[in-house]
């Protein structure tokens, strides 16, 4: 017996892979919309997998259809998305769509958006409650088209209930962004040695695709206008990660601590080089949904460095990962290895 009819949008995504995946296990007729159309191999056969440009309202309308018992958007931004599904309320029995925990704001006014100012680097609490204010809604970023979406979207709470997801730092395989490659290649290109700023200590807390695809089943069915967090059961340091790394590749690496920012250049960033940590707290989530995490950071590690592996074998990091690359372009190469070198040198620890 089905539970009804889901359409996930954004199905061929890093995490519309699994949250398909687990809803058709549990029992959903699922639609699987994406710009290519394409099939994950581990999807059972019943489900429907559909094109849609995301941006084409009539194609969106046609994808629900008469209608559908649950919605799951992995991919909306800002007004216009919410626009597109309040415009489909009567045709939408709930929704569940992810936002990011980028929308908080500090007691200060401080966020994502402000690291670049002055003093503009945010303290959270520890942990993160879905209380803490956000910043203002607006089209300007990626946390205020969040935050414009999480209020329109919970303003036709009377019409629409939706679950929205403020997911944590997303990891697992399929990632355009993974921020396990900075530690993943430099195992591959022999570097045993790696320079970490802020004493190693930086915390931003993680989920894995497979505990945001059981936050959305338990969602799917328990319909309501909410916030949640959505974040793994254990937010370690950078430093344990690399460790964790290290123990799944089987190698061993000496970790040189810097205690303060990074002490020339991006030497000692990384892409979870936070001053004070983001940890969020899941006990709404619990206490609302029941949920129970699938997987802990540790024990996911071993199918991401896996696929990260295979995903370097023969080509250079910036065509395998062109997102990544863009990200931190600008900012300078993650894998400057000689400006690494070179400033242990000066350092008088050697060479990596």
């Amino acid at each position: 017996m089905t539970r009804g009819r889901a359409v996930v949008i954004g199905a061929t995504g890093q995490t519309g892979r699994v949250a398909v995946q687990a809803l058709a296990e549990d029992g959903w007729q699922v639609c699987a919309a994406s710009r290519g159309g394409a099939r994950d191999e581990r999807w059972p056969g019943d489900v429907r997998a559909v094109r849609l440009d995301r941006e084409d309202d009539a194609a969106l309308a046609a994808v629900v259809g008469d209608g559908c018992d649950v919605l799951v958007d992995l991919v909306a931004f800002g007004r216009p998305h919410a626009r597109q599904l309040t415009g489909l309320a009567d045709r939408i029995g709930s929704a569940v769509v992810i936002s990011s925990g980028a929308v908080y704001e500090d007691e200060r006014g401080r966020s994502f958006d402000t690291q670049g100012e002055p003093d503009g680097v945010p303290r959270y609490p520890v942990p993160i409650p879905e209380s803490l204010r956000t910043v203002a809604p607006g089209e300007a970023t990626y946390g205020t088209r969040k935050v414009r979406l999480e209020r329109d979207l919970l303003a036709a709470g009377d019409t629409l209930p939706v679950t929205l997801l403020r997911a944590g730092a997303i990891h697992g395989p399929y990632c355009r962004s993974p921020r396990e490659l900075f530690f993943v290649k430099r195992l591959l290109d022999g570097r045993r040695r790696r320079v970490l700023a802020y004493g190693g200590r930086s915390r931003f807390h993680p989920v894995h695709v497979s505990n945001l695809a059981e936050l959305i089943r338990l969602a799917a069915l328990r319909p309501g206008s909410r916030v949640l967090n959505a974040a793994d059961p254990q937010a370690p340091t950078v430093a344990e990660i690399g460790e964790a790394i290290d123990a799944v590749m089987g190698r061993e690496s000496e970790t040189v601590l810097v205690d303060g920012p990074s002490p020339e250049g991006i030497v000692g960033s990384t892409p979870w080089g936070l001053e004070h940590p983001v940890v969020y707290d899941m006990s709404a989530a619990e206490g609302q949904l029941g949920y129970r995490p699938v997987t802990g950071y540790a024990a996911s590690l071993p199918e991401t460095v896996g696929w990260l592996t295979a995903q370097l074998d023969g080509r250079d990091w910036k065509d395998a990962f062109p997102e990544m690359a863009r990200t931190y372009g600008p900012h300078g190469d993650l894998f400057d290895y000689a400006a690494e070198d070179a400033w242990l040198e000066r350092a008088g620890r050697g060479t990596a």
